[in-house]
């Protein structure tokens, strides 16, 4: 099955190069055949990995533990900075791409933190980080690597080392608590 959708993705995506990469984003194919995804792609995955990562940090600061909550203030600081470095770099005619709210899928992620039961949250979020922080770690390689956008192309390659601290601090948390 899973053989019989990736090659249908794959197929629809060589068909259609222009709507490709959105398609290939939205679905993880191009993450798994390691494509750079189209610049549009990337800010607003940026911008709602962003918009995401701080809001469940708030909600850890609230119901984590020590550890988590530490790490949930890194996560605020750090990707408070990337979003004021990414708006301040998106050219005129992208500013749109944007995103100023959380779609409907990242809203249920944070929705399932908040709803956790004190003893599931630790499972929940470290996971949840985890998770996050692979995909944004494929996002800025591919981007960095073969990205459309110059200065934007730079900023994933230099933005690149801090998330894959932050894989490596979620992986930690995640540990921690088994």
């Amino acid at each position: 099955m899973k053989t019989t959708i990736l090659a249908l993705a794959l197929a629809a995506a060589l068909a259609s190069p222009a709507l490709a990469q959105s398609v290939g984003e939205k679905t993880g194919i191009n993450s798994a055949l390691g494509i750079a995804p189209k610049t549009e792609d990337f800010i607003k995955e940026v911008a709602m990995s962003d918009m995401t990562e701080i809001e469940a940090a708030r909600i850890a600061q609230q119901k984590g533990n020590a550890d988590e909550k530490k790490f949930a203030e890194t996560m605020i600081t750090d990707h408070t900075k990337t979003s004021e470095e990414l708006k301040s770099m998106v050219p005129g005619e992208m500013k749109a791409a944007i995103p100023t709210s959380l779609d409907d899928a990242h809203q249920k992620k944070l929705a399932r933190l908040r709803d956790a039961k004190p003893e599931d949250f630790a499972s929940e979020y470290d996971s949840m980080q985890v998770s996050a922080h692979k995909d944004a770690v494929s996002l800025f390689e591919r981007y960095a690597k073969g990205g459309e956008n110059a200065k934007l192309k730079e900023w994933a390659g230099k933005t690149l080392p801090a998330l894959q601290h932050h894989l490596e601090m979620a992986q930690a948390l995640d540990k921690n608590r088994k």
